[in-house]
C-alpha cells in the first residue's frame, strides 16, 4: 500500500507539472507559437520541423496537435499544412523521454525552489510566468524521482516481476501501454513510467519497448476528442493522427525482434533507460521518415472519405437550376 500510494503520488505531480507546464508555455508563447505554425508550414518538410519545435518548446505532443485541429477548424491552416505539424509533434515528444532518461531528478529541489522564489517576488508578468516553467519542471522530475524511490522495493517482489515479465509479448506489452495512457491521458507519464521501472531493472527492453509502442496509440484520444464538433478538416486532421500511429505502430509490431535487436546495438553499453528514450526517438523518427512518400495516398483517402460539405452543396445548387430549366421546358411543350 506504501509502494502504491507514493508511486501515485509520483504519477500526480508528474501530470500536475505536465498539464500546469504547457499551460504556462501556451501563455507565455502561444501566440507566437499560432504565427510559427503559420508561417512555417509552406511545405512538409518545413511543417514537420515546425511540428518537433513547437513540441520541445510546448513539452506536449497533444497541445500541438489539439492547437493544430483548432487552427484548421478557424480556417488559419489547412488540412495539407496541418500534416507535417502531427508527424513533428509525435518527434517532439521524445526529447522529453531523453530528459528522462537523464539521472536529474535528485537535483530537482533547486529549480522547485528558484521557481518559487522567483515566481513570488517577480514584478514582471513575463518573468513571473517564466520561473513558474522553471517550478513545474523542477516538480515533473520531483515526481519521476519519487516513483523511483517508491518502486525500489519491487525487486523482490515475485508476483510484480512475473507480471513484469508478461510485457514481453509485444501485443500484450502494447495493449497494456494504450490502456494506461488513455487512463491518464499522457504518453510521457507512461513512457516516464516505464523509464523509471528500467532504472531499476525491473522491466526488460522488450517489455518497454512494446508499452512505449502502445503509449503512442494511447494519446490518440485526446486530439480525437478535440475533432468533437469541429468542421471536417479539422477531423480529417484528427483521424490523420490516429491513422499515422496506427500504421506506424502495425510496422513496428511487424518487426518488433528485428527493431529490439537493433536499439541493443545501437545503444551498445548504455543503461536501460538510455535505450527506451533512443528506442522511443528512433521509432518515431523512422515514422516520419516512412510515412512522408505515403502522405499523397492518405491525403486523397481522408479527402474521399470525408468530402467538404461546401462542395457537395455547390454541387447540389449546380444541378438544381438545370433540373428546373428542364422542367421549365418540358411545361413550355406541355
Amino acid at each position: 500500500m506504501e509502494i502504491f500510494l507514493m508511486v501515485l503520488g509520483g504519477l500526480g505531480l508528474f501530470l500536475f507539472a505536465i498539464n500546469n507546464l504547457s499551460d504556462t508555455l501556451r501563455e507565455l508563447i502561444g501566440h507566437k507559437a499560432n504565427k510559427w505554425l503559420d508561417l512555417f508550414t509552406k511545405n512538409v518538410v518545413t511543417s514537420v520541423i515546425t511540428g518537433t519545435v513547437a513540441t520541445i518548446l510546448l513539452d506536449s505532443s497533444s497541445a500541438v496537435i489539439i492547437m493544430t485541429i483548432v487552427l484548421v477548424n478557424a480556417g488559419a491552416l489547412t488540412f495539407r499544412q496541418s500534416l507535417g505539424i502531427v508527424m513533428g509533434a509525435n518527434i517532439g515528444t521524445t526529447f522529453s523521454s531523453q530528459l528522462i532518461a537523464l539521472d536529474i531528478g535528485q537535483y530537482s529541489p533547486i529549480p522547485i525552489f528558484l521557481g518559487l522564489v522567483f515566481s513570488f517576488f517577480a514584478r514582471s508578468e513575463k518573468v513571473s510566468k517564466s520561473a513558474r516553467v522553471v517550478l513545474f519542471f523542477g516538480i515533473l522530475f520531483f515526481g519521476l524521482y519519487t516513483m523511483e524511490r517508491a518502486v525500489e522495493p519491487l525487486k523482490d517482489h515475485e508476483q510484480f516481476l512475473s507480471w513484469m515479465e508478461k510485457l514481453d509479448s509485444p501485443f500484450r506489452g502494447t495493449l497494456i501501454g494504450a490502456l494506461v495512457t488513455l487512463v491518464i491521458q499522457s504518453s510521457s507519464a507512461t513512457v516516464g513510467m516505464v523509464i523509471t521501472l528500467a532504472k531499476k531493472e525491473l522491466i526488460n527492453l522488450p517489455g518497454a519497448i512494446a508499452v512505449m509502442l502502445g503509449a503512442e496509440l494511447g494519446t490518440c484520444s485526446d486530439t480525437l476528442m478535440a475533432t468533437i464538433r469541429s468542421d471536417r478538416q479539422a477531423v480529417k486532421t484528427g483521424l490523420f493522427h490516429l491513422f499515422f500511429n496506427i500504421i506506424c505502430i502495425a510496422f513496428g509490431l511487424a518487426v518488433f525482434p528485428q527493431f529490439v535487436t537493433f536499439i541493443e546495438w545501437l545503444s551498445k553499453s548504455a543503461g536501460m533507460e538510455q535505450k527506451i528514450a533512443n528506442a522511443h526517438m528512433i521509432f518515431n523518427i523512422a515514422g516520419v521518415v516512412l510515412f512522408l512518400p505515403l502522405i499523397p495516398s492518405i491525403e486523397r483517402l481522408l479527402n474521399r472519405l470525408l468530402p467538404e460539405k461546401q462542395k457537395a452543396a455547390m454541387a447540389q445548387t449546380e444541378r438544381l437550376p438545370s433540373m428546373s430549366t428542364k422542367d421549365s421546358h418540358d411545361s413550355t411543350r406541355a
